[in-house]
């Protein structure tokens, strides 16, 4: 069974840090895109930050210059640092990742984690 395992979550002040991670759980072929969504309490879900296989990286513009997306490909996990945390920074955050499961697969698998709640208040 592939899963996608995240942890990191946590309450921190405004202006803290926190690292998420997420590791892609059993066999698998590969990995191409992976990236990291977040969902505030009744709000639609949002693109946070996305990172290709060959390294390139893209944000949503509330993040950039304060998060840092990063990929261990040998370790198939993807990190997500968050500097210069802002109230508006708390959601719910979610791994995504799309999954070649075996050699001969002919599409990718679309897999998402678990959540992990970032809340940050004073």
């Amino acid at each position: 069974q592939v899963q996608l395992v995240e942890s990191g979550g946590g309450l921190v002040q405004p202006g803290g840090s926190l690292r998420l991670s997420c590791e892609v759980s059993g066999s698998i072929f590969g990995i191409n895109t992976m990236g990291w969504y977040r969902q505030a309490p009744g709000k639609e879900r949002e693109l946070v930050a996305l990172i290709a296989g060959g390294g390139s990286t893209n944000y949503a513009d509330s993040v950039k210059g304060r998060f840092t997306i990063s990929r261990d490909n040998p370790k198939n996990t993807v990190y997500l640092q968050m500097n210069s945390l802002k109230p508006e920074d708390t959601a719910v955050y979610y791994c995504n990742a799309r999954v070649q499961l075996t050699r001969w697969a002919v599409a990718y698998v679309e897999l998402w984690g678990q959540g992990t709640l970032v809340t940050v208040s004073s």
